[in-house]
């Protein structure tokens, strides 16, 4: 992947007396969607939270279009396009559907034209848009997340277990959402455990393991070879 639009060097972060990311090694190419696949517990959701500022790498670089952000700020890492999706959504309870989106525009103001496709993409959101944030289900929860993220155009949207306990209607909501945003050439690193929903969203991917990356490829590949799947994942034991 030469054309990368981010890149992780030797990464480290330690947490307390926790050493996490161990050297955390992988690109993440321009306009298509990388996968972050691992057990739990292998160091996906620190990668994330280093890649935005919220942990500090200890060592080595986090480069985004050729800059070392991995000493800035997350509101200076934020400004440069780069917007984070967490894993329990960071939906503010009290605040309506509108009021959540707002907060994420430049100068509280909407788009038209990109609030009408954003209702495009999620149109549970215009139905709810006054309806306080804390009264959704999980699965529009996640909807009025990913709309936040991207309420304005983003360079890079990091996005973590999206479809952790959501029905299967709504996962289907949700990739058929991450498709257009591909569609429109938005870069997307995305970690997840459901192997089924990335195995047609992802390009390329990155498999971690105790705080490495221990495989990088292209998804295709990982997906026509159940072997490698069984080896790097676990898929036939949770299988079974």
């Amino acid at each position: 992947m030469s054309d990368a639009l981010l890149r992780l060097r030797g990464v480290h972060t330690h947490i307390g007396e926790y050493h996490i990311l161990q050297g955390v090694d992988f690109t993440v190419a321009r306009q298509g969607v990388t996968v972050l696949l691992g057990r739990n517990g292998a160091g996906k959701t620190t990668t994330l939270r280093t890649i935005m500022g919220l942990w500090r790498a200890s060592q080595g670089a986090v480069e985004f279009d050729g800059q070392d952000i991995a000493g800035l700020a997350t509101p200076d890492i934020a400004r440069r396009g780069i917007a984070y999706v967490p894993e329990d959504m960071g939906v503010f309870a009290h605040l309506t559907v509108q009021e959540n989106l707002r907060l994420a525009t430049t100068r509280g103001r909407f788009d038209d034209t990109r609030l009408q496709w954003l209702f495009s993409l999620f149109p549970a959101l215009e139905r709810f848009w006054l309806r306080p944030g804390g009264t959704l289900s999980g699965g529009q929860k996640q909807m009025v997340a990913i709309a936040r993220a991207i309420v304005e155009p983003r360079r890079l949207l990091l996005i973590d277990e999206p479809t952790k306990g959501l029905a299967p209607a709504i996962v289907q909501a949700l990739a058929d959402a991450l498709l257009a945003l591909k569609a429109r050439d938005t870069t997307i690193l995305l970690v997840e455990q459901n192997f089924h929903f990335v195995s047609t969203l992802g390009d390329h991917v990155a498999v971690m393991d105790d705080g490495r990356v221990v495989h990088t490829g292209s998804m295709p590949a990982l997906v026509a070879d159940e072997g490698l799947q069984n080896r790097l994942l676990g898929l036939e034991a949770a299988a079974a």
